[in-house]
């Protein structure tokens, strides 16, 4: 499975974007997805968990700074998903990568290394 982000780029505080990772080589349906984000300066081997759906899209869950403000979302259809996000801050400068985690289906692993396919990511940028 092959994952490709995009969406990002350079926004004001207050805005909004919508990341869409697009899956081929495979259907995503099966597999529990997820966004992380690596921000400037902070070294994580995968990243800072940020939101993730279940496969069977009954469950979601956010990291506590972007609750109320991200919604991730998945179109089986289309083989993608969707994070939304709004009222961005400076703090959420990050370059933000989807992956796909193909071991669970009706719950979430907050653990980047649990992730089984990785996109390349797509830069946000908020500026103050």
């Amino acid at each position: 499975v092959q994952l490709l982000e995009s969406g990002g780029g350079l926004v004001e505080a207050g805005d909004s974007l919508t990341l869409s990772c697009v899956g081929s080589g495979g259907t995503l349906s099966r597999y529990t997805m997820g966004w992380f984000r690596q921000a400037p300066g902070k070294e994580r081997e995968f990243g800072e968990f940020v939101a993730a759906i279940t496969a069977s899209g009954e469950k979601t869950s956010y990291m506590d700074s972007v609750k109320g403000r991200f919604t991730i979302s998945r179109d089986d259809v289309k083989d993608t998903v969707y994070l939304q996000m709004s009222s961005l801050k400076p703090e959420d400068t990050a370059v933000y990568y989807c992956a796909a985690d193909r071991q669970r289906y009706y719950s979430i692993s907050y653990y980047g290394h649990e992730y089984s396919y990785w996109g390349h990511g797509t830069q946000v940028t908020v500026s103050s």
